[in-house]
Formats: C-alpha cells, sequence, structure tokens
C-alpha cells in the first residue's frame, strides 16, 4: 500500500545534469522525512540528501554544492537535481521516506554518468 515510485535516472555524460523524482502513494507525505540514497555494484548504500517535513537539507561532502534536494507535497513527490555529474556518481539511487513509527525505500533508479 505505501508505496515509492523513482524515475529520471538513466545514461548522463560527465559534467551533465539530470534530474530524479520520487512519488509517494499511501503515506501523508507531508509528515516524513524525505532521503536520497545511492549504493553503487561493490559499496554500501550512503546517504547522499536529505529534506526535513519543514524543508531543511542536507547532503553528503560529495553532493554538495552539485545536487539539490527539493520537495512538493502537493504532488506528493521528492526530487533530487544533480549537475556536474562524474563518473564516481553512477550507481542506483534510492529514495527513503522515514517517520517515527516506520520507514519505506523505493524500488532504486539506475544513474551511469559515462562518456
Amino acid at each position: 500500500q505505501e508505496h515509492l515510485v523513482e524515475s529520471g535516472g538513466g545514461l548522463v555524460q560527465p559534467g551533465g545534469s539530470t534530474r530524479l523524482s520520487c512519488v509517494a502513494s499511501g503515506i501523508t507525505f507531508s509528515m516524513y522525512h524525505m532521503d536520497w540514497y545511492r549504493q553503487a555494484p561493490g559499496k554500501q548504500r550512503e546517504l547522499v540528501a536529505e529534506i526535513t517535513t519543514s524543508g531543511t537539507t542536507d547532503y553528503s561532502d560529495s553532493a554538495r554544492g552539485r545536487f539539490t534536494i527539493s520537495r512538493d507535497n502537493e504532488r506528493n513527490t521528492v526530487y533530487l537535481q544533480m549537475n556536474a555529474l562524474k563518473p564516481d556518481d553512477t550507481a542506483v539511487y534510492y529514495c527513503h521516506a522515514r517517520i517515527w513509527y516506520a520507514d519505506y525505500w523505493g524500488q532504486g533508479t539506475q544513474v551511469t554518468v559515462s562518456s
């Protein structure tokens, strides 16, 4: 019933940009803290960006200055704008919603940065 559906992944060239979207359903979206994680094949899943219910944001060191997380509570959607992409950004990107009693994950979307 609770679903997070991501889109916007694909192949992008180094230095390029793309925007990921995650649409939530089955939850009261405005009450959830939202995160973007990523995981490369041989690496641990890492938190890339997060946004609170009030709109406060935070980023990993690698993302800061290049990525922007935002949310649209009217559309039940969280976004991750990614600029100045590098090959090291290649990973599966996951949307995550959390509240004090539960959390939910999206299916992930592949972002490949390569020329």
